[in-house]
């Protein structure tokens, strides 16, 4: 809290130094030597005369008494070079009015001081700096009314970074840039980049190098023309590829591998791995070739007490100076306008020439992409509802493939793009498959695509269920029954924890059940009655070979009344963006549009 005064200081505290009160030498008995008493008390008078004189002409102006208290929170990778620099400040004898100044500096993850200055999030402790140091900008857009920064510290790009030996491995087949990385970190395209070069990511909502990695591989996706798809099939992997610290990446970069690993990390992290753990096998700091992002420790200002913002900004000034500038260098960060010292060189991992610059995003850019990963990141609840009926059997285009066969194949494709922990089952339906009027049947009921289903997964058993997967040629479509009696299942189980989603496949004819069942109107009064925006079970239809406007418009209003979305693919070829277009779905608000091919 600005303005506390302490007496018990911390770590990077000083105290100012003070004499001891003078105790005078026991009186000796007069002896042979006592003529020399006389002078060897005028020495001593004269001596002690010249040390309150020196004292008195030394003491700082102005020191005695309360000293005003500054608290100093910094990211741990600066504020071993912030200790140091308020070790000199305190040593000086700075004061603010009249009062001297004692600074403590705590190490503090910039997350933390973030969401307890905001008052959301998870924090590790109480933190109320006077003074905040953050790794990075960023975490400011999620502040109201944040403080402009009264300077910065330091700067240091993010790289990319791999073991000296993987940096050699990767000279044929990966280029370091942003493209390439993100390539690799594309699930819609395993087979490519990503089966030489595993991508590993610092979780973007703890750690600043991470989520500026994910602004500057969007920015050069959207630079050059890239999809959102795309963006979405990179978070996606790299949601389940997260490494928790710094230490845990480089741990995992020098370890060998059949893929070589990349990571995300600052410059200074190599640096800092690289000379003070001295490895067999060191890091290696890989610039992009489109320039990058850096992190830029601006100083905020956060005391309420005048005593203490004063303090503050002195320090700041202190921190922005030519020795503070020197002394960040020598803990291998750059200055503000990314000047390296002489550490910053390829015997430690780096190189002293500034990258090219990619500008931060706007805070509402920031704030998206951070909403997308947190969406993400939400664990799958997925009832897949795959038609079978006789339709499916015709062929699905100029290839010859059937409707049934491209679905199916697709689906499997699609499937590896969910993570073991996602939660999926599959319906088939056509009609009476259980008995008259009950038109769906359970093939693979929902649970963990790891879990063991009689010695095999789940994941096996639904690619087993879909690779067998037969239409009945007599079978009609059981579209509304089906619908109604999922919706109602998952409405009944949802997991607040997960996107809730039923996921219809089906080949655009509609609902067509000789035995009646529920209306197209009815469906569609029926579930706009069950939709619960604050328990969403989303439906999102694929509607293959939809050639009808009515079709079309019955399929966009089922979808919509739910927040979900219909896809009406013509062709084999456009079915498969479309489980990576149901996951962009989660990047956005229900009313963000239908998404719909129309």
């Amino acid at each position: 809290m600005g303005g506390r005064h302490r007496t018990d200081e911390l770590d990077g505290g000083f105290e100012p130094p003070y004499e001891p009160p003078y105790e005078p030498p026991p009186r000796r008995r007069a002896g042979r030597g006592s003529v020399l008493v006389p002078l060897a008390g005028a020495v001593a008078l004269a001596v002690l005369l010249g040390v309150a004189a020196y004292v008195v002409v030394n003491k700082s102006p102005g020191c005695a008494g309360e000293k005003v208290s500054l608290s100093v929170v910094a990211s741990p990778d600066i504020q071993p070079a912030i200790k140091k620099i308020a070790s000199r400040f305190g040593q000086a004898g700075k004061s603010v009015d009249g009062r001297c100044v004692a600074v403590t500096v705590k190490a503090a993850q910039s997350a933390d001081v973030a969401n307890g200055l905001a008052g959301t999030g998870p924090t590790s402790g109480k933190l109320d700096p006077d003074l905040w140091i953050p790794d990075s900008s960023l975490w400011l857009t999620g502040l109201k009314n944040a403080p402009k920064p009264a300077a910065n510290a330091a700067s240091t790009p993010v790289v990319l970074a791999a073991s000296r030996a993987g940096a050699d491995k990767l000279q044929s087949a990966f280029s370091p840039s942003w493209t390439g990385l993100m390539s690799a970190a594309n699930a819609a395209n395993p087979d490519g980049l990503a089966k030489k070069v595993r991508v590993l990511a610092l979780d973007p909502t703890q750690n600043a190098a991470g989520l500026g990695a994910l602004l500057a591989g969007a920015a050069v996706l959207n630079q050059g023309g890239g999809s959102e798809e795309t963006l979405v099939g990179v978070l996606r992997r790299l949601s389940e590829s997260t490494v928790p610290s710094p230490d845990s990446l480089f741990a995992t970069l020098t370890k060998a591998a059949a893929r070589i690993p990349v990571g995300v990390t600052s410059e200074q992290a190599v640096w800092s791995y690289n000379t003070t753990t001295t490895p067999s096998n060191p890091a290696v700091a890989l610039y992009p070739a489109e320039g990058t992002v850096s992190l830029d420790y601006p100083l905020i200002v956060t005391a309420r007490d005048a005593a203490a913002r004063k303090a503050a900004q002195a320090f700041a000034a202190e921190v922005s100076s030519p020795s503070g500038r020197k002394t960040v260098q020598d803990y291998g960060f750059r200055t503000p306008d990314g000047k390296g010292g002489s550490l910053l060189k390829p015997d430690n991992g780096v190189s002293a020439k500034k990258p090219a610059t990619i500008p931060l995003p706007d805070a509402a850019a920031v704030t998206r992409l951070s909403q997308a990963w947190h969406q993400i990141k939400l664990g799958t609840k997925l009832l897949a509802l795959m038609d079978i009926s006789g339709t499916m059997a015709l062929p699905a285009d100029k290839s010859g493939i059937t409707r049934m066969r491209a679905i199916t194949d697709i689906s499997v494709e699609g499937l590896k793009l969910f993570p073991d922990k996602a939660e999926i089952g599959i319906w088939a339906f056509s009609d009476n498959l259980q008995g008259k009027g009950v038109d769906w049947k359970p093939v693979v009921h929902i649970g963990p695509l790891a879990q063991q289903i009689n010695g095999v997964t789940r994941r096996d058993v639904i690619t087993k269920a879909l690779q067998s997967a037969q239409a009945i040629p007599t079978g009609n479509t059981g579209l509304n029954d089906t619908l109604w009696a999922a919706y109602q299942k998952m409405t009944k189980e949802y997991e607040p924890d997960k996107v809730n989603t039923i996921l219809l496949f089906t080949d655009g004819v509609g609902n067509d059940d000789p035995n009646g069942g529920i209306s197209n109107t009815e469906i569609l009064r029926k579930l706009k009655g069950a939709f619960d925006p604050k328990r969403p079970v989303s439906l999102l239809i694929i509607s293959y070979n939809t050639q009808k406007d009515e079709d079309r418009t019955q399929m966009t209003s089922i979808a919509k009344a739910t927040g979900g979305a219909a896809f009406f693919p013509q062709t084999v070829l456009e079915i498969r963006n479309i489980f990576l277009k149901g996951i962009a779905r989660r990047l956005c608000a229900p009313d963000c549009g239908d998404g719909g091919q129309r």
